[in-house]
């Protein structure tokens, strides 16, 4: 019996649907697809090593889309109706862009079957947006349903179903799941450990510069660290991000990225702020918030409007973390940078002049 549902075997019911075992697949209908497209945008930015090389260990040839710039953007916002967030929009301009480009498309489907580790609704209906959007098209998608994108036993069973329809055997497809499995861990842990290495660099030369200013050094500068806090394709995206990162960068910021820290570790941590979230993604970076507090001089939260998720997240993190400055911002289909620019700058100079001691109250 599983707590809190009438489900019993015994009494002849069936399975929820997240615990049922979904079909194998009897049919090779995509065996004839050759070239794998894929878009870099969404979930590109978190999966996308496990995607690409899982296509080319199945002998297919991968194109990616290129880039986001504003021909991209501007397509996806034509194609697109306007409840869509940014990242939706921009997604969709990344899709089309890979028209002509590839024998099908691949466009996953993450829904939530852990209710502390599910995705924005985007994540699963993804599939039928695409398909439906670029019916006249006829474009061809490929896809597989991910129940659980933490256990890799889930993300196996859906890769490798898809692969069978794709003619691989499953034997095959179990080894090249293995590889592709392997070397996203590998990136992830490389990213993760590129940020703790610069979170204790930072904690070293603040250590320096303090025994520098005690020492009488009026003209050390102490290093200023920024978390930023979004999600991978906001963050990793220069074309949505870029104009927040090249400012705190030009400033002498040194940046943080709160989505490349260790996942496992940030989502274990998420616990002590909500028990009750159910996004994975934000949940990790409130995580990776959490563990890196302590060693940051302040974060910059970036949301892609209007983000259902981050509306209701960003709205805790503002109330709930303390001790920390936060400037929160939001990011949409408008090209102009300036006013975003302007706020980091001012949000860099208060910080600056917190070091220095802030306003002092006689």
């Amino acid at each position: 019996m599983i707590a809190g549902t009438a489900y019993s075997r015994r009494a002849g019911g069936s399975a929820p649907r997240h615990l049922r075992r979904l079909p194998v697949p009897q049919t090779t209908d995509w065996a004839d697809v050759q070239v794998v497209g894929i878009p870099r945008a969404l979930l590109f930015y978190r999966f996308g090593v496990l995607w690409t090389a899982f296509f080319e260990s199945i002998g297919r040839t991968v194109v990616v889309s290129d880039p986001t710039d504003k021909a991209i953007a501007d397509e996806g916002d034509r194609l697109s109706v306007d409840e869509c967030c940014l990242a939706s929009k921009v997604f969709v301009g990344h899709v089309e862009s890979l028209v002509g480009r590839c024998d099908a498309v691949f466009v996953p489907c993450y829904p939530t079957s852990d209710h502390r580790s599910g995705f924005c609704t985007k994540f699963q209906s993804a599939t039928d947006m695409v398909r439906n959007t670029f019916r006249d098209d006829k474009l061809r998608v490929i896809s597989c349903e991910v129940q659980n994108a933490r256990k890799a036993k889930d993300v196996r069973r859906a890769f490798c179903d898809m692969a069978v329809r794709m003619g691989v055997t499953p034997k095959d497809a179990r080894t090249a799941f293995k590889a592709a499995w392997d070397a996203q861990r590998a990136h992830d842990e490389a990213l993760a450990s590129a940020q703790e290495r610069t979170l204790r660099r930072l904690v070293d030369e603040r250590r320096a510069a303090d025994a520098a200013a005690a020492a009488g050094d009026d003209a050390v500068v102490r290093p200023l660290g920024i978390l930023v806090v979004a999600h991978p394709y906001i963050s990793h995206d220069p074309y949505l991000s870029g104009a927040v990162i090249d400012s705190l960068e030009e400033m002498g910021a040194t940046v943080v990225y709160a989505d490349a820290m260790d996942h496992e570790r940030a989502y274990k941590k998420s616990f002590e702020f909500s028990g009750t979230m159910p996004w994975l993604i934000n949940r990790e970076l409130i995580g990776s918030i959490l563990l890196a507090q302590d060693r940051i001089d302040g974060i910059v939260l970036i949301s892609a409007f209007p983000c259902g998720p981050d509306s209701m997240t960003d709205d805790a993190i503002m109330r709930c973390i303390q001790g920390t400055p936060i400037l929160n911002l939001m990011i949409d289909a408008q090209s102009g940078t300036a006013g975003v620019e302007t706020r980091v700058e001012s949000f860099v100079d208060i910080l600056r002049f917190q070091q220095k001691g802030g306003y002092v109250h006689e």
